[in-house]
């Protein structure tokens, strides 16, 4: 086993605990969700640096890691608004990134079956992942955060519901361009 697979495990064990310590009242139930977020979320970035910087991509790293991502964003959307902390409207950016990970998701899977190209995630993406698991983390406070982020008319969950939004936005746009990628795959394949 090499770190960054041991990294993504560890991910796909905080979920269960992460949506365990979301029925957690009060302070402690705001702050504990927050913080195995915020750990899971970290532990994202740094499987993919390690991967990278040591070389030790693996194809169980590639399986898993998107596995794992999708756990713990569509977890923390579930949670999110059967609370009620994304509600109206704002439950449309939350569908925009859910479908978006399962487009994704069969896109990929079909262009590795079909045709030798990859998709390569694309700084855009990376911006997008980082905005949307900003704002998850902001909206996940609750009240506590609420009290802490507070100047205005902004406070924790409005700045988590704009960022949110912001990432729906980025959503579609390197949706778009995945979803184009596929098309453009399907089309070469069918050419030959």
């Amino acid at each position: 086993m090499k770190i960054p697979n041991i990294l993504t495990i560890g991910r796909m064990i905080i979920v269960p605990i992460f949506v365990l310590s979301f029925f957690i009242p009060g302070v402690v139930g705001d702050l504990v969700p927050f913080f195995l977020f915020v750990l899971a979320s970290f532990t994202d970035y740094l499987d993919g640096l390690l991967a990278r910087l040591y070389k030790e991509e693996s194809k169980l790293g590639e399986l898993l890691d998107p596995i794992a991502d999708k756990i713990l964003v569509s977890a923390a959307l579930v949670l999110l608004i059967m609370n009620g902390i994304i509600k109206n409207y704002e439950v449309i950016a939350a569908i925009v990134i859910l479908t978006r990970e399962i487009l994704i998701s069969g896109l990929r899977e079909f262009i590795a079956k079909t045709s030798k190209d990859t998709v390569p995630v694309s700084s855009m993406s990376k911006f997008k992942t980082f905005i949307q698991m900003f704002s998850i983390a902001l909206l996940l406070t609750g009240e506590t955060g609420n009290k802490i982020i507070n100047f205005q008319d902004y406070n924790a969950q409005t700045i988590g519901i704009i960022l949110l939004w912001i990432a729906s936005f980025l959503t579609l746009y390197t949706g778009y361009i995945y979803l184009k990628k596929g098309i453009d795959t399907a089309i070469n394949e069918d050419k030959k």
